[in-house]
């Protein structure tokens, strides 16, 4: 009996073949015999674009109509793009730019120059395009995140910049009697033992 299982499990170990895992396949940096240029990687049809890529609407994708950077969103600024916008802002950008935008990120205490803080003046007034072509394409010594974060994302990111601009501009005179009432109040006093 023993000697059957011993036999069968070399029958079925011999009807084993790899060729159906491991199909011969080319790298795409690989030379070929098989086409005339020589090359693997087969060029794409002339005309083709991937799906999604299709870049049509040029304020979407660049920020830009013509040569002059937009001044409005392309598409509505909701609470989930905002809070998309505060995800990826806190991810890609609170290094340098640091939590409120001032440009005061963990980069600066490694000796690295501050960047811009985003509550001057010229950048308050500038237009959405503006922030998202530097997002997109760089600026300075900042890099370009355009492959690094996608399209939708970087205008998320345009939207919460615009939050964190408000938040920390607004003039007394805007501000209702209630809400000035809460900024004069002094701050609770901290507890023996809490964590600071």
């Amino acid at each position: 009996m023993r000697y059957a299982w011993i036999a069968l499990s070399a029958l079925l170990l011999a009807g084993c073949r790899l060729d159906m895992h491991d199909q011969p396949r080319y790298r795409i940096d690989s030379a070929s015999d098989f086409w005339g240029d020589r090359r693997a990687a087969r060029p794409a049809v002339q005309g083709t674009v991937a799906r999604g890529m299709l870049k049509t609407d040029a304020a979407l994708w660049t920020g830009k109509i013509g040569d002059k950077e937009v001044e409005q969103f392309p598409f509505p600024v909701t609470r989930e793009v905002i809070e998309r916008g505060r995800d990826r802002y806190n991810i890609y950008c609170t290094p340098c730019h640091g939590l409120l935008g001032y440009g005061n990120g963990v980069i600066v205490s490694r000796g690295l120059k501050n960047p811009p803080s985003y509550h001057t003046e010229a950048l308050r007034d500038a237009p959405v395009g503006r922030i998202y072509n530097t997002i997109t394409n760089g600026n300075g010594s900042m890099a370009s995140y355009a492959s690094r974060i996608p399209m939708r994302d970087r205008w998320s990111i345009v939207s919460y910049i615009r939050v964190l601009q408000q938040s920390q501009n607004v003039k007394a005179s805007e501000l209702s009697a209630e809400e000035r009432q809460k900024i004069d109040q002094p701050a609770p006093a901290r507890q023996q033992g809490e964590a600071r």
